[in-house]
């Protein structure tokens, strides 16, 4: 016998989140039409469909891969195995962001290790003005960006194919963000949840986790206009060497961010210009 929304949902052996997610995915409909039609019943079909996602959350594999997008500051985003799943940390980067950028000002953003290009999009959008420039050296990650920028039909966002600076000789940003990877390369948590099933060269950086955070700290004054920020992200646990690797590296003015958790998520300076 089939089940009604509310019977499938409940003998799903799953978050319930997670259950709703994948329900509205097999149903085709949001999350409104769930609660309208509670007592709807499942085609064989759609009940099908809705089991053989349900088998593949419970082995592991990310909801957001699943139904292939990820709602990120207020849009949602296409994403694949390509690019790293949108966290609600990552939306500090934004939010420091559109901060240092008044809405009525045109100015120059840099996005490193754009991915889904949930950052650069976000900024583009909220701020029509700026010139907003993204870059990864992934091919696949470029292309689902590509993706995101066609969908929310931002003008003002350009991607390029780059190894963090290398493309950019001579250009220099009011505001650089980046979520590099920062992750211990032994760390156990790579093989484990979600995790497993990211990109690993998104995630992995060095026996500390702090490789690309020193390149981009090292590097990023090059490419910063007088009095630009440089802000990125990083792991629970580096938020003092991350402050350390800037003041190292001649930022003023900085500082780290928490997340809604009280954690210090993102780290970041101002960069001035020595005369």
């Amino acid at each position: 016998m089939n089940h009604t929304v509310t019977r499938a949902l409940a003998a799903a052996p799953l978050d319930p989140v997670d259950a709703r997610a994948l329900l509205r995915h097999a149903l085709g409909v949001d999350a409104a039409y769930l609660i309208a039609h509670a007592g709807q019943t499942l085609t064989d079909v759609q009940g099908a469909l809705f089991s053989a996602l349900v088998a593949r959350r419970r082995a592991g594999e990310p909801v957001a891969y699943i139904v292939g997008a990820r709602e990120f500051f207020g849009l949602e985003f296409k994403v694949t195995p390509a690019v790293l799943i949108p966290r609600p940390e990552t939306e500090l980067l934004v939010e420091f962001a559109l901060e240092r950028i008044a809405p009525e000002r045109a100015c120059r953003v840099l996005d490193l290790g754009a991915g889904s290009g949930c950052v650069a999009v976000s900024i583009a959008k909220h701020r029509p003005l700026a010139r907003v420039v993204a870059v990864d050296r992934s091919t696949a990650a470029l292309a689902v960006a590509r993706d995101n920028v066609r969908q929310h039909a931002v003008t003002n966002l350009e991607l390029l194919e780059s190894d963090w600076f290398d493309a950019l000789a001579g250009q220099q940003f009011d505001v650089i963000v980046a979520n590099p990877p920062y992750v211990a390369a032994d760390d156990p948590h790579l093989r484990q949840g979600d995790l497993r099933f990211e990109p690993a060269a998104a995630l992995a950086a060095g026996t500390d986790g702090l490789d690309c955070i020193r390149l981009i700290s090292a590097a990023a004054p090059q490419y910063l206009s007088g009095g630009g920020w440089l802000v990125y992200e990083h792991g629970y646990d580096q938020a003092a060497r991350c402050r350390e690797l800037l003041t190292q590296a001649g930022f003023s003015e900085v500082f780290s961010r928490a997340d809604l958790a009280g954690i210090a998520r993102v780290s970041g300076g101002q960069w001035c210009a020595r005369s």
